[in-house]
């Protein structure tokens, strides 16, 4: 039978000393992380029986920070995903110990928002959030920021410079992906329907500005029509495009630029199932993805989220480690695009 490994065994593995081992194992005196990291990974090598104590001793010794995530409507499959992949993140990153608290909002009117904001304040060193943007949720992470606590707008930008950064898709080249699929997959020329959820979301309105400009570039017979405001709420995305099926008879695409999808899909599968459409919208949801197989939806634009989720957790980490300012340049990922023949 091998002999379990010793304290002297672990600190040769892992190139230091017994007494070394003895000060990660037991957390006399400070180690430095790279050295903790070293001990611990020789530890899982050679199976050393205290290597979940370690782990415990190396994982105490990272600073404590706590992370709030305001994302929205709870009942969405998307936000869903997206909160879980950011708490996964949070768990996964190396830096420091970091403490979640997700929260839906379920209501999205500006002055709510600004109220969660500065509930949530007083126990965060920092925020996540999906927000529209209005001057009285900018005010809040104006205050914020004054507090050395950074605010990350995720999906949609803010027009307040106190935010400490940005990540989300690239809004013009999503709309510039929209045009162009529609361009090419429409059998005729004809009118094109854009479902917006509001111009607050800038996200929303840069994809908007890019379809439409995708279109005047163009030069075809095209006909874009106004867009419809939708609040991202299925009901009224719904009622929108049965509206827009039932009094434009030469609707020959549909692009949904925001939020809504379930009702959009709704309302096409119940007013125009034989109806030949081109329609494009928003993120791979299991509500999206079944409209893919019926062949009521052509193509959907979706956020990377996991990529999305990484890539957050970097950026407030890079702002707990500033000394100065903490501003950041936006981090504008590539859409994926999904059809029916690579889902």
């Amino acid at each position: 039978m091998s002999k379990r490994p010793t304290i002297t065994d672990l600190a040769q593995a892992a190139g230091v000393s017994p007494a070394t081992v003895d000060r990660v194992l037991n957390n006399r005196s400070k180690v430095r992380e790279a050295t903790a990291q070293r001990v611990l990974l020789a530890a899982e090598d050679i199976g050393y029986h205290a290597s979940g104590l370690l782990k415990k001793r190396f994982q105490e010794s990272k600073p404590r920070k706590t992370i709030t995530l305001l994302l929205q409507r709870s009942a969405e499959a998307f936000y869903q995903a997206l909160g879980t992949a950011l708490v996964n993140a949070a768990a996964r990153q190396r830096d420091y110990q970091i403490q979640t608290h997700l929260i839906f909002m379920d209501e999205v009117a500006p002055a709510y928002i600004a109220g969660q904001l500065q509930q949530v304040a007083e126990a965060s060193d920092a925020v996540a959030l999906v927000a529209l943007d209005h001057h009285s949720i900018n005010q809040v992470i104006e205050q914020l920021a004054a507090q050395g606590k950074p605010v990350i707008t995720l999906l949609s930008q803010l027009s307040s410079q106190a935010c400490a950064g940005h990540l989300g898709l690239d809004s013009r080249k999503a709309g510039r992906s929209a045009a162009w699929a529609i361009s090419r997959l429409a059998k005729k020329e004809g009118e094109v329907g854009i479902l917006l959820g509001s111009h607050r979301y800038l996200n929303q309105e840069i994809s908007e500005i890019s379809f439409i400009s995708y279109f005047r570039e163009l030069g075809r017979n095209f006909r874009l029509l106004d867009p419809i405001l939708n609040l991202d709420d299925d009901r009224l995305a719904a009622e929108a495009t049965a509206n827009l099926l039932a009094s434009h008879p030469d609707l020959v695409a549909l692009y949904s630029a925001g939020g809504g999808m379930a009702g959009m899909i709704s309302a096409l599968r119940n007013e125009a199932p034989d109806r030949d459409l081109v329609v494009v919208c928003n993120e791979l949801t299991p509500s999206t993805r079944e409209a893919l197989n019926e062949g009521l939806v052509d193509m959907v634009i979706a956020t990377p989220v996991e990529r999305l989720a990484a890539e957050t957790l970097a950026l407030f980490v890079r702002a707990f480690n500033a000394k100065g300012e903490q501003r950041f340049a936006p981090v504008l990922l590539a859409p994926e695009l999904h059809i029916l023949e690579n889902i």
